[in-house]
């Protein structure tokens, strides 16, 4: 379905270096063509909604995000959730794994993997 999302006007959300540097790196080891970020929220989670993130191609309608060696693709519904996020990545002995700074969330839980608005 490439082709078929739509490249936002600026960029909607911010990767940092750490975070474009794992997500290239997790990129490289799947191998599969054509991939690229998936960014999205659902219901659930101690806070209400949860973040998702995973390695998809672009789907009918979706933000496109174009980075250096990957497109990021959000949609719609959850770029309302999403606008403005930085998504950083630590790789730390206690603190490792992606890290969603989300300035529209006004609570979110201890493990930040949920947030509400």
């Amino acid at each position: 379905m490439e082709g078929k999302a739509k490249t936002t006007a600026g960029a909607m959300i911010t990767l940092t270096p750490a975070a474009c540097e794992e997500i290239r790196r997790l990129i490289e080891k799947d191998g599969r063509p054509g991939i690229g970020l998936r960014l999205g929220v659902k219901g659930g989670g101690c806070s209400g909604l949860s973040y998702v993130i995973e390695f998809d191609e672009a789907q009918e309608n979706d933000h496109l995000q174009k980075e250096a060696e990957f497109d990021v693709f959000i949609d719609r519904k959850s770029s309302l959730y999403l606008k403005g996020l930085t998504l950083d990545y630590h790789s730390g002995l206690q603190d490792h794994g992606f890290k969603f700074i989300n300035p529209n969330a006004s609570n979110t839980c201890g493990c930040g993997e949920s947030f509400s608005v």
